[in-house]
């Protein structure tokens, strides 16, 4: 049978409008608008034209519903930034990131969930150190992020999403954090970006954090506190600071020269003036926009080591979209830029990844 709400999903992930449908698929618009409100069961043609128009297997119009992402459960990180069609798909990514979930974890036993609710306290500084001393990090920097998250029971995928404005989005789903990031900036910055969410996931789990900009604020100064400790950066990184200073010692904590020059200005270690000139002059050098030389993009342990069980099995990208019944393009888009790097990851142990 016909699933209104897949066309919809489809239609949104696609940034496609009503009419741009209609009009790619060769069908009138009030035809898309009554399918979507589920008033008309659609003929095999009109289906495959639809498909045809969506890139989408006609096979994905005929599953069960697929579980909705609550846009106001969402935390993104640049709301403020994106268009509505930017938005709706995103949280169509979102959806698709829930079905694929489902399909691994029927297969997979996949670490449980180990984080703090932090939601009672309201200084990110002293929520970064409490979850940095639960998990046992102390002072030191944090190598692969993604794979700490991983560890942690944090369910991670990708956004394929071509635009800066689509950062990163997460948000709790029976129990469980996701975390959905966008690698259209550098691999600096994306870390920046998870941290942020870690942000809202324990500060704000109770909270609508949807554009409220203080809120993010919260989120933005946990990220810096969780990725560059108080104690290590004053005690590691020289009283006189200058730009070159910034340039070495943004190494040790592989975050961005703007975002340590923040946190040494956020810890009294740069004057107003000393922030502004050193700003000035990494923009200069090109780290307004970029990170010149920067590090190698983080990947995903859980989901390279996923593949690799699947790949023993027989089981291959192609295999697992079309018992989704999504595209293959949505499938890589979803775990690509998680898997795309050659870095190597410490592996976790057998008992935090196993097949059921």
């Amino acid at each position: 049978m016909f699933n209104a709400g897949r066309l919809s999903l489809a239609r949104a992930r696609r940034g496609l409008t009503a009419k741009a449908l209609a009009e790619k698929a060769g069908v009138g618009v009030d035809t898309i608008t009554r399918l979507e409100k589920g008033r008309n069961t659609p003929e095999e043609d009109t289906i495959e034209r639809l498909a045809k128009a969506l890139g989408y297997p006609t096979s994905f119009f005929a599953g069960d519903d697929v579980e909705g992402v609550d846009i106001e459960a969402v935390s993104f990180r640049s709301f403020s930034k994106m268009t509505a069609r930017e938005r709706d798909a995103a949280i169509a990514a979102g959806s698709l990131g829930l079905l694929l979930n489902e399909w691994v974890e029927a297969r997979f036993g996949l670490p449980d969930p180990d984080l703090l609710d932090l939601s009672h306290e309201s200084d990110p500084e002293v929520a970064a150190a409490h979850l940095r001393q639960y998990w046992g990090l102390g002072q030191q920097p944090i190598g692969n992020l993604l794979a700490l998250f991983e560890t942690k029971g944090i369910r991670l995928f990708s956004l394929a999403e071509n635009t800066a404005s689509v950062n990163a989005f997460s948000f709790w789903r029976g129990g469980k954090p996701f975390v959905f990031l966008n690698n259209f900036k550098s691999a600096e910055s994306s870390r920046f970006d998870a941290a942020h969410e870690l942000g809202h996931l324990v500060m704000h789990k109770h909270g609508d954090p949807k554009g409220d900009r203080s809120l993010e604020r919260e989120a933005n100064h946990f990220a810096s506190a969780f990725l560059m400790p108080s104690d290590d950066v004053l005690a590691r990184v020289p009283r006189f600071v200058s730009t070159d200073v910034v340039l070495r010692s943004k190494v040790r904590y592989r975050v961005s020269a703007m975002g340590l020059a923040y946190r040494l200005h956020q810890l009294n270690r740069l004057s107003d003036w000393q922030y502004k000139s050193i700003c000035i002059d990494l923009s200069r050098r090109g780290y307004r926009s970029g990170e010149p030389d920067g590090i190698e993009r983080e990947t995903s342990v859980v989901w390279r080591k996923l593949l690799t069980l699947l790949w023993q099995e027989k089981v291959t990208r192609e295999d697992i979209a079309k018992e989704l019944g999504i595209p293959l393009d949505e499938l890589e888009g979803l775990i690509w830029s998680l898997t795309a790097s050659a870095e190597k990851a410490v592996p976790m142990s057998g008992s935090a990844l196993r097949i059921v």
